[in-house]
């Protein structure tokens, strides 16, 4: 399956930049990438323009978004993170849910005639 979310970051250029380092190749901690693919992730890629991030998810049939948000909740690791995360996302300090938004799927160039 793909999914699709967005998240605001705050609309600093320092912040923007910080965040894009944390994100950057070998940075993210080895113990929240082991939570991603865990969960049945099998390809994750986070695009941004202006303030807005796109993340695209590609997942396996053992996926849920329940069951993802249930096991980052027990995991001292993945909660660090996320607090981390929260100093550059637009978001006040709802639960990890509430963060990514899932976007709605309105045109596949598959299911098109022709």
């Amino acid at each position: 399956m793909q999914y699709c979310l967005t998240l605001e970051l705050k609309n600093d250029p320092e912040l923007i930049a910080t965040y894009e380092q944390y994100h950057s190749p070998k940075q993210v901690w080895p113990e929240v990438i082991s939570a991603i693919r865990d969960s049945g992730i099998t390809d994750m890629a986070i695009h941004r323009v202006g303030t807005t991030l796109i993340m695209i998810l590609q997942t396996d049939d053992s996926f849920s978004f329940t069951e993802k948000a249930k096991q980052d909740a027990m995991n001292p690791k993945v909660q660090q993170w996320e607090r981390l995360m929260e100093q550059f996302q637009n978001v006040g300090s709802n639960n990890q849910q509430s963060k990514w938004q899932l976007v709605e799927r309105i045109f596949s160039l598959g299911e098109q005639v022709g």
